[in-house]
């Protein structure tokens, strides 16, 4: 299981937002993308049931995975998916009010279900969540 966190500056609630609303405003993806220079966007459908995917220059779409818990604005959770994966990881975010800020922290498990490649990708991931979030932290604060 991967456990990262950040504290971003602001309430809860514009954090929330930020995150999720606005990931394809903060998402490196120059670095972390399906579609390298071809990626656009990055979305993340806010409600249970909804879209997480990437958006190519081009128009076309890349999904990633599904909304499972939207709580505005204390917790989301959504899959993540690849192709050659036995099935679905599940990341869960949550946010916390931390004086003046807001503790953001993220879960991603189900690595176990990928069989014997789990825990190598778990560790591929481990480090790409800490570059990503301290990249949210670094925008959201601009």
């Amino acid at each position: 299981m991967i456990r990262r966190s950040v504290v971003v500056r602001g309430p809860v609630e514009a954090v929330f937002t930020r995150f999720t609303a606005g990931i394809g405003q903060w998402w490196p993806l120059d670095q972390f993308s399906y579609g390298g220079d071809r990626s656009a966007d990055l979305v993340l459908e806010g409600q249970a049931g909804g879209r997480f995917y990437e958006r190519f220059r081009d128009g076309e779409e890349h999904e990633i995975g599904r909304v499972l818990v939207y709580e505005p604005p204390h917790r989301v959770v959504f899959t993540w998916n690849q192709a050659n994966w036995a099935g679905p990881t599940q990341v869960e975010v949550r946010f916390f009010p931390e004086g003046d800020g807001t503790r953001v922290e993220l879960e991603h498990r189900g690595w176990d279900e990928l069989g014997e490649t789990g825990a190598a990708t778990e560790r591929a991931f481990a480090g790409g969540w800490g570059a990503i979030l301290d990249r949210f932290a670094s925008r959201a604060e601009a």
